[in-house]
């Protein structure tokens, strides 16, 4: 199924080229809505109870080069798998009802976009994990140059392949060391996230390689002091596009913190855990008050996106549960929050023929179900209570009291400069004094089709946030194992033994690891592939009691 859900956008893209321009829109559009169709399935069919790799590939690619194409999925990508495949169709839906130039050619280049994304979120192995996320890096370079708005459309362009650029080779560099240094630990060269899992690396390389690792990650977000390229870009940008880069492809470097940072470099996490939560403060704050000063609507968007980012990636390194909870529904928060906000920015936009809030009002009288779509939104971007955005960011903040209760305090201000910026934008747009000569209508039909059901699945999530938190709880307790086991962890104690012989042993079985005790002996921090006759084991997988047995 997820080889399936993973190249269906791209082959439709492909066969899309050989339609009319009229048409490749609305082809791809239908590849898009059966990948939900897969994404829903992969969903409704997922065992929550199950710690295992549910849906799980495993096929030799590049075997001198240890190399193999593995996918699966557990509680970390699977509502970003949906989310995924729901934002590409939303934009791949308005893009068709818009019919751009070259329309065959771009709406490629939205297929190959959404192909590496969800291949980033799917890859349980390194290095195929690092080419997927460089491949989302192609697509949007020709989306934001060819087909983005403004004059300074290839400058912005260039910048941000420049800083992206940057990050992904160092990352690059940073998971063939990985392999590298660990190949004589784990029996031979491989990528495999789970064996790589299994053999850490001595503190000195775990340091240099996750600040590799991270920075790339930091820049894709992007976060504070490393985001010199996100304004430009955001100007650009088309309106469908800048969704998905704002909704969807700054989730994929919270979620590599989760799936390859913490797990394989736990020494090193801990040992920057500070640096990473003050660069996460960093961004709430300075996101918040640029959000604040801002008169166009797509930084004002974009600002509060990265403010968002840092409260996730505050969540992810609390290292402690309740943390990375609140970061998993968060991710999935902001992006079903901020895809309808570019949308609605772009429809006011189209009505008004300015960007620029000061040049706006007066349209909730006369287009009333577009205020009350626009208010829905905005209230969960400021995190109102009984919104899902509300239960996101009070995990995140309970995690990060539990372990920095300084920066939790100071990061509780990033929810009042919310509200700040969020009815700001929403009154001067919607309740200001009607400009002479501005066209205020109501939300069309077309338009409400893509606005709608992101709005719907807002307040479904605002009704039900344990959805997606009973299903993501048992992965990112494994994502935050390795820190347990080796006592980084704040809720773990270090087993004690009084025969040095026996350091497992000890007579309280209170005082054992809290790996340990939630998991069992033989727990690891990826989640265990399941055996299977077509899934040969990876080196360094331990076998079952059962396997032993036989």
């Amino acid at each position: 199924m997820l080889t399936a859900i993973l190249f269906i956008p791209l082959g439709m893209a492909l066969l899309g080229c050989l339609l009319p321009n009229r048409l490749s829109g609305w082809w791809a559009f239908g590849g898009s809505l059966v990948s939900v169709g897969f994404a829903i399935a992969l969903v409704a069919g997922f065992d929550s109870a199950s710690g295992e790799l549910q849906h799980y590939v495993s096929e030799s690619w590049i075997p001198d080069l240890g190399v193999s194409y593995q996918l699966g999925v557990d509680g970390l990508s699977l509502f970003l798998i949906l989310l995924t495949s729901v934002l590409w169709s939303a934009a791949i839906l308005w893009s068709a009802m818009q019919v751009p130039d070259r329309a065959r050619n771009y709406f490629l280049m939205l297929g190959i976009a959404q192909t590496g994304t969800l291949g980033a979120f799917m890859a349980q192995d390194l290095l195929l994990f690092v080419l997927f996320f460089d491949l989302m890096l192609i697509p949007f370079y020709f989306l934001v140059g060819v087909w983005g708005d403004g004059p300074d459309r290839v400058a912005a362009t260039i910048k941000m392949i420049i800083f992206t650029l940057v990050g992904s080779l160092l990352m690059l560099a940073a998971a063939i060391a990985t392999a590298v240094l660990s190949a004589d630990a784990a029996g031979g060269l491989t990528f495999s996230l789970e064996t790589l899992r299994s053999v850490p690396l001595a503190d000195g390389s775990q340091y240099w390689i996750f600040c590799f690792f991270a920075l790339a990650f930091l820049v894709k977000m992007p976060a504070f002091l490393v985001h010199g390229w996100m304004p430009d870009a955001y100007r650009a940008c088309p309106l469908p596009v800048l969704a998905l880069l704002g909704g969807v492809l700054s989730k994929v470097a919270a979620y590599g913190f989760l799936r390859v940072a913490l797990p394989l470099f736990p020494d090193a996490a801990v040992h920057f855990q500070t640096l990473i939560l003050i660069v996460a403060l960093g961004s709430i704050l300075y996101g918040s008050v640029m959000a604040f000063t801002q008169t166009n609507v797509r930084l004002i968007a974009g600002y509060s996106s990265m403010a968002q980012m840092g409260f996730i990636t505050l969540g992810i390194f609390s290292l402690v549960s309740d943390g990375g909870d609140g970061a998993v529904i968060q991710m999935v928060n902001h992006g079903l929050v901020v895809a309808p906000v570019f949308f609605i920015i772009a429809l006011i936009a189209a009505r008004t023929g300015t960007e620029d809030i000061r040049e706006m009002g007066g349209m909730a009288m006369r287009a009333p179900i577009l205020a009350i779509l626009f208010v829905i939104v905005t209230m969960a971007l400021l995190a109102i209570p009984g919104s899902a955005n509300f239960v996101g960011e009070f995990y995140i903040l309970a995690g990060v009291f539990h372990s920095k209760v300084a920066i939790s305090l100071i990061a509780s201000s990033g929810i009042a400069f919310a509200a700040f910026y969020a009815l700001r934008m929403y009154q001067r747009i919607m309740h200001n004094r009607l400009p002479e000569g501005m066209e205020s209508r109501e939300i069309t039909l077309r338009e409400a089709v893509v606005v709608v059901p992101l709005v719907l699945c807002i307040i479904g999530l605002a009704l039900y946030p344990g959805l997606i938190t009973t299903r993501g709880a048992a992965s990112v307790d494994r994502s935050l194992a390795a820190l347990c086991e080796a006592d980084a962890c704040p809720d773990s104690t270090a087993p004690e033994s009084e025969d040095p012989g026996s350091p497992g042993e000890s007579e309280d079985p209170a005082s054992e690891g809290l790996a340990e005790r939630r998991f069992g002996p033989s727990w690891t921090a990826y989640a265990p592939i399941p055996a299977s006759p077509s899934a040969p084991a990876s080196p360094g997988t331990p076998s079952s009691p059962s396997e032993d047995a036989q």
